[in-house]
């Protein structure tokens, strides 16, 4: 585990990715958030803030403390996935009022919120499988350790896609509503994707099935546009989401 000495260090810079790409979309807004945001944003963020501290535990002696945070994490971890499928049903809103206010929501067309809604349950479910193999690799240290890292690289996206297609947006806002938003999205996912392959080569986990699960999962995302505009994907939304 010594290679994993400065791990909580580097940890730093995902969360703070993650706390600039959602700070407008969040706190701009703060007063109007549903409570469902709220309780999401503060697991996911408490999330963060244990894969920053739990390696300095581990790493530091004081193993102890890393066990009984472990069960603490393993409890927040179940809230970050129900609070994210909570958060699926802003999504369908949001969907529906942009079909009926196409002015306030500009070049975030229907399919928009329909692929998000896709992309949020592959992530969701990439999320409770990395978590659930830490807790089957907890013996083995490094294996626990890197299932657990995985979890940052496959539920970073939206606070990556928000953050930059705010910036754009904010750049070509002349030329609302005729904005293209993809292309801060496909840039935030090639900048997910070195994030990964960085760390992986960093820690020697490039062959690792968890380094495999949160390409994939980032590569996925990529098809958000085509998900979204299949009538097919929206019907069946529709059905079991809205309903």
């Amino acid at each position: 585990m010594n290679q994993y000495k400065s791990l909580h260090k580097w940890m730093l810079i995902p969360f703070v990715v993650m706390q600039l790409g959602i700070f407008k979309d969040y706190w701009g807004d703060f007063l109007e958030n549903a409570w469902s945001v709220h309780i999401h944003y503060w697991t996911g963020t408490i999330w963060y803030f244990y894969l920053i501290i739990q390696p300095y535990f581990a790493t530091h002696g004081q193993l102890e403390k890393h066990r009984t945070n472990g069960i603490i994490g393993m409890f927040l971890a179940g809230g970050v996935c129900l609070t994210a499928l909570s958060m699926m049903g802003r999504d369908m809103d949001r969907a529906i009022m942009s079909m009926e206010r196409r002015d306030a929501f500009g070049p975030f067309e229907p399919w928009f919120f329909y692929g998000v809604a896709v992309l949020e349950i592959v992530m969701i479910i990439s999320f409770g499988y990395a978590v659930i193999m830490s807790i089957i690799h907890q013996k083995n240290l490094e294996n626990h350790a890197w299932w657990l890292i995985s979890t940052v690289f496959i539920i970073i996206e939206p606070a990556v896609a928000r953050g930059l297609q705010s910036i754009y947006v904010g750049i070509n806002i002349e030329n609302w509503p005729n904005v293209d938003i993809m292309i801060p999205f496909y840039f935030g996912q090639g900048l997910i994707l070195l994030m990964i392959v960085g760390a992986a080569l960093k820690y020697g986990k490039m062959k690792h099935p968890t380094t495999y699960l949160a390409i994939a999962v980032n590569l996925f995302n990529c098809f958000l546009e085509p998900i979204g505009r299949s009538k097919s994907i929206q019907t069946f939304l529709e059905a079991f989401i809205i309903a």
